[in-house]
């Protein structure tokens, strides 16, 4: 299916009324699969540790991308966000090799870039070339920013990503320097070519249910800008059974918002975890968004208290919410096989476990997994970002799953004995997860360049 764009500021709501929608798909939570028990996985290794403060580069871990060299495994790359530490580029063995920082303020006063999520296109044009990108959602500056992926240096490991992004590219949402430091601003992101080669990237706007979709362009100048094709509007309240509606407890002034996402063109649809919500299948062109699966705190009721500037449960649980997932509802990835078959991978960042379902039915749950510590490597603690690949990378022969850690260990102290915030990512191999599940491991069977 390939995306319809429609005109900038039309609103695609997600059907005719909220509780209307909430109410159809308020359907049981998927079957677990039978005999489930959560898999202890190990990770093979790990990316150096990220230290969020002004001594280590205010570098935060957040969201990994995996790239395919066309030539050589050896060339293969994770590129990864930092948010005001900027982008970090790794290769599979998990050595740092390039560092590219987040832009500075505009003006005295203004936010600085902070990138948040990064996710790949393979074969751009660009002028009379054709590169693989990285996209990165900037939430500092409001912006989508492009780097272009050299192959040879990246076979080289010689500092392979290059910013071409357009400096007149607009923001995502905000109207004015102003309103973009408030904040409201580009967050999640995915990214899909559709069957004519164009190229969009879905960004989700924070604070806030509204995903929006650009479509990029190059310039004669050879850099990278795009175009607000549409938006769509998720809900902020829901139909209970019996009568009544539910919504998420948030900050005053903020909704329940998206952050993890991952288009599936072949199947023409985005899933987008909305954080307290669930998983979302949302098609790329037109029709109407379906809640695939619940976070279990879904229904729950809660009060935002002022003296604690926390949520806390203000009545009894309804029963209504998933069995798989537990609020924030986080990273979402697909392990692509061909004819559109694989699997959806997602970050349960409250219990620190990863939910798999089939990727054409996510309503068929199929297992899950914790990636736990191991002799050489810890494990992942309140993931936000992840991708997986049934490609070969590096090493990885039968494919490659990067999860983010923000709970990094061994912890590290400063001068003063504090803890400083530690976080990075861990690389672990496909087959390791598949096998306790009983999962495919298909590795060639997809091919990102095709």
């Amino acid at each position: 299916m390939q995306l319809r764009p429609t005109p900038q500021g039309v609103r695609l709501a997600a059907a005719a009324t909220t509780a209307a929608l909430a109410a159809a798909f308020l359907s049981a939570a998927p079957a677990a699969a039978d005999g489930d028990e959560l898999a202890q996985v190990r990770a093979a290794l790990e990316t150096p540790a990220n230290l969020d403060d002004d001594a280590g580069g205010n570098a935060n871990a957040d969201d990994p991308a995996i790239w395919s060299h066309p030539d050589d495994r050896d060339g293969d790359l994770i590129v990864a966000t930092l948010k005001k530490g900027g982008l970090a580029v790794y290769d599979t063995a998990g050595r740092e090799i390039q560092r590219l920082a987040a832009p500075t303020p505009p003006r005295p006063g203004d936010e600085a870039g902070r990138f948040n999520n990064v996710d790949l296109i393979y074969g751009f044009q660009l002028g009379r070339r054709k590169v693989d990108l990285a996209v990165v959602s900037d939430r500092g500056r409001d912006t989508v920013r492009t780097y272009a992926i050299d192959p040879a240096k990246a076979e080289d490991h010689r500092a392979p990503l290059t910013d071409v992004t357009d400096p007149a590219a607009p923001p995502v949402f905000s109207s004015s320097l102003d309103e973009i430091n408030e904040q409201a601003t580009a967050y999640g992101l995915a990214s899909w070519k559709d069957a004519r080669g164009t190229s969009y990237v879905a960004l989700s706007r924070r604070h806030t249910s509204r995903i929006g979709t650009v479509r990029l362009e190059a310039t004669a100048a050879g850099t990278v800008t795009y175009r607000h094709v549409r938006d769509v509007d998720l809900p902020t309240s829901f139909a209970l059974p019996g009568g009544g509606t539910w919504a998420p407890c948030e900050d005053p002034g903020e909704g329940p918002q998206v952050e993890g996402m991952v288009a599936d063109p072949e199947n023409g649809v985005l899933f987008a975890a909305q954080e307290d919500v669930g998983i979302w299948r949302i098609p790329l062109g037109s029709g109407t968004p379906q809640l695939v699966d619940k976070v279990r705190e879904y229904g729950v009721p809660a009060a935002y208290d002022p003296e604690t500037e926390e949520c806390a449960p203000s009545g009894p649980d309804p029963g209504v919410g998933g069995r798989h997932l537990t609020a924030d509802a986080e990273g979402l990835s697909i392990y692509r096989q061909d004819d559109g078959e694989g699997y959806l991978l997602a970050s349960s960042q409250g219990d620190n476990t990863f939910v798999v379902y089939d990727r054409e039915n996510p309503a068929q749950y199929l297992g899950h997994f914790r990636v736990a510590p191991g002799t050489t490597v810890d494990g992942s603690e309140v993931c936000d970002g992840a991708m997986v690949t049934s490609a070969p990378i590096g090493g990885f022969e039968n494919g490659l799953l990067v999860v983010h850690d923000g709970v990094n260990t061994p912890t590290v102290t400063d001068g003063n004995g504090e803890v400083r915030e530690n976080t990075n990512f861990k690389l672990v191999d496909w087959e390791d997860v598949a096998d306790p599940l009983d999962l495919d491991v298909t590795p060639g069977d997809w091919d990102p360049r095709d």
